[in-house]
């Protein structure tokens, strides 16, 4: 590879990095760690690098000690596993000192694993993105334990948010309680997408990420020939969120407007779809081990996104950002229930804690339906249990048979860490 070329895609990433805003993120990664960061693209995983940077730089490093590499740059194309090389050549060309070495991007590389599993040993630091998580098939993440932690990015939180428009969510004057809740409008409709905060039409920055990762990420990435195919299925996956969706189930939906996909077909774009982190779900805590996988919850990773798909559908939005919240904090630790007994939106079996999501429960239908789930959920456990109902913005506290349900707004919800 040109030296000259790698020096100047270095060059410009270090302009770009010295005049970064950098918003802070509740996202903790150790001084001395290597870490190769996941998730969906823009979700912020460059910028918690700009962060390391600039720590570094006030620290005393220099410019020229610093190796950032972004594979997205179109100055690359043609770059291979061999041209890593060069990349340690220049570095030693540019400083004598000690190196640090960041790279963004590097799934579009084939082979990247066994170059940074070299540098690792050779004791340099490093850190790195990806934005699809087929770059770290359990082969290649178990070569790389021991010397990288591996981190999901996700986009900003509720708190972030608030952080990144100068919102203190502990405000109490009139004023800052309107602007708080007029962040949680925006939140709910247009997600939290880094970039998207200084945009007034946010909704056309999340479409265009939405296509670079659907074209990216997924189609081209994946060798997808039939686009139209993979269009309409996360389509009718956005529409069908908070359903318990089998691949049988997808595939009639798709049938039934005059469009076929087989089964196996559907089973690999879902899995396309949750390796760029554009998907992820949640499984049945009561069913069996091979029904679990088969029959999940499917969930957009942001709210901007699943909004480019509904027509006014808040309930959708509403419940979606629940569980983003909940697979932010629990991860794999978060389950749906159902059973001839009782249907429960969310459980985090670590906490035992049942979790209902409903915009309202003002009207009684929805008040006898959400209450009685859960207390039929507690009356079958021998565990305690704590039992809530998320609502846009009603609160309370329900004491029945003894049992105790906690109803809270969502921006206290979303404002909570510990569930």
């Amino acid at each position: 590879m040109n030296h000259d070329i790698i020096k100047r895609v270095i060059f410009d990433q270090h302009e770009v990095i010295a005049n970064a805003k950098i918003v802070i993120r509740d996202v903790a990664l150790e001084k001395n760690a290597n870490y190769v960061l996941v998730g969906l693209r823009r979700a912020g995983k460059s910028t918690l690098l700009y962060k390391r940077v600039q720590d570094l730089i006030k620290e005393g490093v220099e410019w020229n000690q610093i190796i950032y590499i972004n594979f997205d740059d179109e100055r690359l194309l043609g770059f291979k596993v061999s041209d890593f090389e060069d990349i340690l050549l220049v570095a030693e060309e540019l400083s004598s000192k000690k190196h640090y070495f960041y790279f963004d991007e590097i799934q579009n590389i084939d082979g990247w694993e066994k170059f940074a599993i070299r540098v690792a040993n050779q004791h340099y630091k490093v850190d790195i993105t990806g934005s699809n998580a087929k770059m770290l098939s359990k082969e290649v993440a178990a070569k790389l334990g021991g010397r990288y932690v591996i981190k999901e990015v996700f986009p900003y939180s509720f708190a972030e948010y608030l952080r990144a428009h100068g919102v203190d969510k502990n405000g109490y004057s009139s004023k800052e309680i309107g602007r708080l809740n007029s962040l949680l409008s925006s939140f709910f409709v247009y997600g939290g997408l880094p970039e998207s905060v200084p945009f007034n039409n946010k909704r056309e920055y999340v479409s265009g990420v939405y296509q670079k990762v659907l074209y990216n990420d997924i189609i081209v990435h994946n060798g997808i020939r039939n686009e139209n195919g993979i269009k309409l299925m996360i389509k009718k996956l956005a529409e069908s969120v908070k359903q318990v969706l089998s691949f049988t189930k997808i595939q009639n939906i798709i049938s039934g407007i005059g469009y076929k996909l087989s089964k196996d077909v559907i089973i690999d774009y879902c899995g396309y779809c949750k390796d760029a982190f554009l998907l992820f779900t949640l499984e049945n805590y009561y069913a069996s081990f091979l029904d679990k996988a088969s029959n999940p919850k499917y969930y957009f990773i942001d709210n901007g996104i699943l909004n480019l798909f509904l027509d006014d559908k808040k309930s959708s939005l509403f419940e979606n950002l629940v569980a983003i919240h909940l697979h932010r904090h629990y991860g794999d630790d978060v389950y749906y229930l159902k059973s001839a007994r009782c249907d429960i939106d969310f459980y985090i079996s670590s906490t035992s804690t049942a979790i209902q999501a409903a915009y309202s429960i003002h009207e009684s239908e929805a008040y006898d339906r959400e209450v009685s789930n859960l207390l039929e959920f507690a009356k079958n456990r021998k565990d305690p249990t704590s039992l809530i109902i998320v609502t846009y913005e009603e609160e309370k506290t329900l004491n029945i048979d003894g049992y105790m349900i906690e109803v809270l707004p969502l921006k206290k919800f979303l404002l909570k860490i510990e569930i």
